[in-house]
């Protein structure tokens, strides 16, 4: 059988959860000393460690090729998927949040809004709780342009300190919701590898 498999998403969300497993115990030089390898075994356990972005780590887990996935809440949210979310590991915290140029009122009028994002189903979700119909743009890069340029009234994104809000003019007029790392598990594997996955999430539950 072959081993266990652990997406988790580059950069700071592989780091925060190496240093977590080195924490609880497992062995994480191969993965800090990757390389371009993309598939890495975790000491000499029965373990591979699988990187990989974000969205896909999701793809990978739903499908079955990863058993375990190490994700932000944010891709959750946004992409959904038909998985086992079973642990907030704490680290990656953050929000999504609504902002907008200073003194801008976003519920005056009876106009529709324009909201520019790279969420747009998080966005959506937003905005149909309050009942207002809105247009989205989804924007790819720096989604703090939009406004600038006329192009949405406001923008829905991740925010950490908001000071790039703030140096381009920009305040956040309501939180969405907080994010944070989860691990998410394939349902399959949590009936079929039950005892492996089970002493895994062991191991690191008890370390946060």
């Amino acid at each position: 059988m072959r081993p266990i498999r652990i997406a988790l998403t580059k950069g700071r969300l592989e780091k925060n959860t190496v240093a977590l497993l080195e924490k609880a115990g497992y062995d994480c030089e191969s993965v800090k000393s990757k390389g371009r390898k993309l598939i890495l075994p975790l000491g000499n356990e029965n373990i591979e460690i699988v990187l990989a972005k974000a969205a896909d780590v999701i793809t990978y887990v739903e499908h079955g090729v990863c058993d375990i996935g190490v994700v932000g809440k944010d891709t959750i949210l946004e992409y959904g998927g038909t998985f086992y979310e079973i642990l907030d590991l704490g680290f990656g915290q953050c929000k999504f949040a609504l902002a907008a140029k200073k003194d801008t009122d976003l519920y005056a009028g009876f106009e529709n809004k324009v909201i520019a994002t790279k969420y747009p189903n998080v966005t959506k979700h937003f905005f149909d709780k309050k009942g207002m119909d809105i247009g989205i743009v989804k924007i790819e890069g720096s989604v703090e342009l939009a406004p600038l340029l006329e192009l949405a009234d406001a923008i829905v994104d991740i925010v950490e300190t908001g000071s790039t809000l703030r140096e381009n003019g920009l305040e956040v007029k309501e939180d969405v919701c907080t994010i944070s790392a989860r691990m998410i598990i394939n349902t399959a594997s949590m009936k079929l590898r039950k005892d492996e996955i089970d002493a895994f999430v062991k191991r690191v539950e008890e370390q946060l």
